[in-house]
């Protein structure tokens, strides 16, 4: 196995109408700095908005949708406040002040918190605490391990699809369904360093090479 890292943001959120949002903001990955957004519908049907041809085959690849569209997705970040453009989705929300979750794991120093062992001890309480796992599969040759170094809870949002507003910020709940991590169930923002492991002899988008 090959392992891709990629050091950034995930916020989770989900709204009134059903429809579960995952956003994946990355400063850093093995295609440069990139954002990519995922939706799980009220009705189950899974979607993924990537910027690149490359990139939503890597993360198509990695995770299971029923839609990929590649369309622009931009995200500006202004203190506590997001502002996320990946059309049909408009989205904005804001964070609060790291809660008991966030100071917790930021007392983790980061290259231990990283470690796939360190990262596979806290799988099954995370599931029990926060309804996420810290690792799993997908995809076939693929493997996800999810290092949280900080959290904040998100405190407010306001989501749009196609021109109508998807409702009021609600818990990620039912769990959404890409991929084995899921995301927490109640609404937050975790700083992450993920590393994807690729088995030898498939390329980046899951194909064998």
């Amino acid at each position: 196995m090959r392992s891709l890292r990629f050091d950034g943001w995930i916020a989770g959120i989900g709204t009134a109408s059903g429809a579960r949002v995952v956003l994946g903001h990355w400063a850093s990955s093995p295609f440069g700095p990139f954002s990519d957004v995922m939706v799980e519908g009220a009705d189950g049907r899974r979607l993924l908005l990537a910027p690149s041809r490359e990139t939503a085959d890597f993360v198509a690849g990695t995770y299971v949708f029923d839609e990929v569209r590649v369309v622009p997705v931009r995200v500006r970040v202004t203190g506590r406040h997001w502002t996320v453009s990946a059309p049909p989705l408009d989205l904005r929300f804001s964070t609060g002040r790291r809660n008991l979750a966030g100071l917790a794991l930021r007392t983790v120093p980061g290259r231990l918190a990283t470690r796939p062992g360190w990262i596979a001890l806290w799988d099954r309480p995370a599931r029990l605490l926060l309804g996420a796992g810290t690792h799993g599969s997908a995809r076939p040759g693929r493997h996800q391990w999810y290092g949280a170094r900080d959290l904040h809870p998100v405190t407010s949002a306001a989501a749009g699809y196609e021109g109508g507003s998807l409702g009021a910020l609600a818990p990620v709940e039912p769990p959404v369904r890409f991929g084995s991590g899921s995301a927490p169930r109640s609404p937050c923002v975790v700083r992450v360093t993920t590393r994807v492991a690729v088995e030898q002899g498939r390329s980046t988008t899951g194909a064998a090479s």
